[in-house]
């Protein structure tokens, strides 16, 4: 059964961010020391994450050491570890650190596992993975974004990701099955492709609902090939969209 309190509560706090990005209420510049971030970070996952129920201790590692303000523009980094989502151009957002956190820990990871990530988006999420699995691969329909993202990410040392420019409705074929799947956007249906690519015993979460509307994080479990789905909250995310050539 779906939590709506906490879920509204979310939906509420993505909603108010995500009207004040589109009205174009940029943040003013406020500069942050280097040696700030890090307590942001921590007070991050002590105040957004810990508070919240998230007890996962190699998630909240991970959260603790991934550099947020660094898949972020610029301008935006004093702002990185606040309790919204932020706007990485293109008309995409970096998710709320919260909505991060869960859904990593609804996947159940265990650090042999193989993830397929579909929106790659910053390349935030796919490095909060990394932390955890042995592999991770991650693709972006933008192909400006799949470029920032992969050039952040080998910045900052990760050698155990792939980044492909591509339509997240096929999939990774030729790397399939997944232990794990996670799509950082939301399709109407559930992609053929990627129950495919779900291996026995594999878990997959997604947002599904129709864009400008009240969608449902869904977790899915494959057992026995057959796929068992769990309502976990309302969220909104940016719609899951084909390749048009």
């Amino acid at each position: 059964m779906r939590d709506t309190g906490k879920g509204d509560r979310v939906l509420m706090a993505a909603a108010i961010w995500t009207l004040m990005l589109a009205a174009g209420g940029l943040f003013p510049d406020a500069p942050v020391r280097a040696d700030d971030f890090l307590r942001l970070r921590n007070e991050m996952v002590s105040g957004q994450i810990v508070s919240r129920g998230i007890k996962d201790t190699r998630v909240l590692d991970a959260m603790r050491k991934v550099p947020r303000h660094r898949f972020i523009p610029e301008r935006q980094r004093p702002h990185a570890y606040e309790d919204c989502p932020l706007s990485i151009g293109e008309g995409q957002t970096i998710s709320q650190p919260y909505i991060v956190a869960f859904m990593t820990e609804a996947l159940d990871l265990k650090k042999e596992d193989r993830v397929l990530e579909i929106g790659t988006g910053s390349g935030y999420q796919a490095a909060i993975l990394a932390e955890i699995v042995s592999r991770v691969y991650t693709i972006e329909i933008v192909d400006s974004l799949a470029e920032r993202a992969q050039k952040t990410l080998k910045s900052l040392g990760y050698t155990n990701i792939d980044v492909r420019h591509g339509d997240g409705y096929k999939g990774w074929p030729e790397e399939a099955p997944f232990d794990a799947i996670i799509v950082t956007c939301a399709p109407e249906d559930i992609p053929e492709a990627l129950k495919e690519h779900l291996a026995e015993g594999g878990r997959m979460i997604l947002p599904l609902g129709s864009a400008g509307s009240v969608q449902t994080l869904i977790k899915i479990s494959k057992e026995k090939g057959i796929l068992r789905v769990k309502d976990e909250m309302a969220v909104r995310f940016v719609p899951m969209v084909r390749q048009t050539r």
